[in-house]
């Protein structure tokens, strides 16, 4: 993305390598963490009351808070309230979510998601860019997701952008900011980290799209201030991501949660790896759209298609979604059984958009763990948000670091 493309680029952006690590143990960058979150979840919120949250002292408080206020990260949320007492009138203080914005990418098998989001997760401007026919070449994908994302950052002049998020299914190494292998594109070894980087300038941040979810949640989801949270992410990729104590695991070079070939019981579907009823060929929207063809419920291969004719009345995509949500709600069953959390977040289009597929899969799962299940906060920009997230994650646990002027 060429720097004329944005109306405020940033000064002097440090290499994508220099960039700070998602889970920085330095106490004076958790500490700042602390305090934004707070700002985050409880503002507009005074200084003394962030204090008593966090366990911080006044003066930390007060420090933290002046950097973040000259960094334009938050803002003082009202005029003081008169005191008939002496000393400094408490002033809350906000999130000031009109100055910057991060770039959301998301790349899916037929199409890139691209985005951007204000600091409380919320979709600015939203564009997808559908693949051209054929092989899905990493390089060309990743430039014109970067000149879509330059697009939207022109139509928003007053915005300037602190990072770009990237979100990709499959294995994905969140410290290289590579994509490991992802099957269904064809990609292996791509990296995404460095080509967007070198498109846009900007600070690049590469994960998984469950393990983003999960993030969205925590900061910005229905599920924040669980202990503990499973994400299931069912599209064309199917694969899960867990986070206990506001941490998401990433294993060994971050392959986490890959449970594509997970053994499905009674399943029938063949799979690319050779045998019979894995997860990812049982559950994936290129069957279920199969099967929409095969029972003449469309002849495309847009899920969205099955949807659409489920809520006109098609009995057969009824029945194919509903099923559909009970296999899920199996899966999620048997996940449930190994980790145990305390909330369970399925991302799937029929749980998205059907009550009767909500309830399949809660049926599945079982009347004594139904109520730990639901579906995803962010149902109408979940792709965005995926994208969006990545980068936010990186801000919200090192604001001074992935802050420009917060230092």
């Amino acid at each position: 993305m060429p720097r004329t493309a944005t109306a405020h680029p940033p000064a002097s952006p440090s290499p994508p390598s220099s960039l700070p690590r998602a889970a920085d143990p330095d106490r004076r960058r958790t500490s700042a963490s602390v305090v934004l979150r707070s700002v985050l979840e409880h503002g507009p919120v005074a200084r003394s009351t962030i204090a008593r949250l966090t366990g911080l002292s006044p003066a930390s408080v007060t420090d933290y808070c002046a950097r973040f206020t000259r960094a334009g990260l938050i803002r003082e949320a009202a005029a003081p309230r008169q005191s008939k007492g002496v000393g400094r009138p408490h002033v809350p203080v906000d999130l000031d979510d009109s100055r910057f914005v991060v770039g959301g990418l998301h790349v899916a098998v037929p199409y890139t998601t691209v985005a951007l989001l204000d600091l409380r997760g919320r979709v600015v401007a939203e564009r997808r860019l559908k693949h051209p026919a054929g092989a899905v070449e990493s390089r060309q994908v990743l430039a014109r997701a970067a000149d879509g994302l330059a697009a939207l950052l022109a139509r928003a002049p007053e915005r300037r952008p602190l990072g770009v998020g990237v979100a990709v299914g499959g294995w994905v190494d969140r410290d290289s900011g590579t994509v490991v292998a992802h099957p269904l594109l064809g990609w292996r070894d791509v990296p995404v980290r460095d080509v967007v980087a070198a498109h846009t300038g900007l600070p690049v941040h590469v994960d998984g799209h469950a393990r983003a979810l999960v993030n969205a949640e925590r900061l910005f989801g229905r599920a924040r201030g669980s202990g503990s949270m499973l994400h299931l992410f069912v599209g064309n990729v199917v694969d899960a991501a867990f986070a206990t104590h506001d941490e998401v695991h990433h294993g060994p070079r971050s392959q986490a949660g890959a449970i594509a070939h997970l053994p499905v019981p009674g399943g029938t579907e063949a799979c690319a790896c050779g045998r019979t009823g894995c997860l990812q060929a049982e559950l994936s929207e290129r069957t279920l759209c199969r099967q929409a063809r095969e029972a003449g419920v469309t002849d495309g291969v847009n899920p969205m298609h099955v949807v659409a004719a489920a809520a006109g009345g098609d009995r057969a995509a009824v029945r194919l979604l509903v099923d559909r949500g009970h296999r899920v709600g199996r899966a999620v069953g048997l996940l449930l059984d190994v980790l145990n959390p305390e909330i369970v977040v399925v991302t799937e289009i029929g749980v998205l958009h059907r009550e009767d597929c909500l309830s399949a899969l809660r049926e599945a799962v079982g009347a004594e763990r139904a109520a730990a299940v639901m579906p995803t906060s962010f149902a109408d920009s979940v792709l965005a948000v995926a994208g969006g997230s990545v980068a936010l994650d990186v801000l919200y646990r090192d604001p001074l670091g992935a802050s420009p002027e917060a230092n």
